[in-house]
């Protein structure tokens, strides 16, 4: 039974931080318009595909995973 607690404490910690930062996201402006995002705009078109924000946000989860695995 104490695993199942740990694991609990672990999914609140990843909801938490999850909220924070959808909360948190609207106020950083420089993410999501870093460069290296894909951003193509036509008439009846837009197509925007956040590539360099994708790798930075995996290379902080990342890092962030492998803290809590030390």
């Amino acid at each position: 039974m104490p695993e199942f607690g740990k694991l609990l404490i672990i999914i609140g910690l990843v909801m938490l931080a999850l909220g924070l930062v959808l909360t948190l996201a609207g106020r950083i402006p420089w993410l999501g318009h870093l460069p290296g995002d894909i951003s193509i705009r036509r008439e009846n078109f837009s197509f925007y595909f956040p590539v360099t924000t994708s790798i930075l946000i995996s290379l902080v989860l990342s890092l962030l995973f492998w803290l809590f695995r030390r």
